[in-house]
């Protein structure tokens, strides 16, 4: 699975906001490369940020 899926999914499957940290964390992915990801999804507008620093996927 690339990076992009993986991050992906893990945001469909954590059901409280995280910050990029714990992303790279759980997935294994390194910290660079989920801050990469995370731009896209955002860009995207398939995550927000809740409150600072922490995201969740978009309802």
């Amino acid at each position: 699975m690339d990076p992009y899926e993986a991050v992906l999914d893990y945001f469909r499957k954590v059901d409280q906001p995280v910050s990029a940290g714990q992303v790279a964390e759980a997935t294994g992915i390194d910290r660079k490369e989920v801050d990469k990801v995370m731009a896209k999804l955002k860009k995207e507008e398939k995550i927000v940020s809740p409150k600072r620093c922490y995201w969740e996927i978009k309802q």
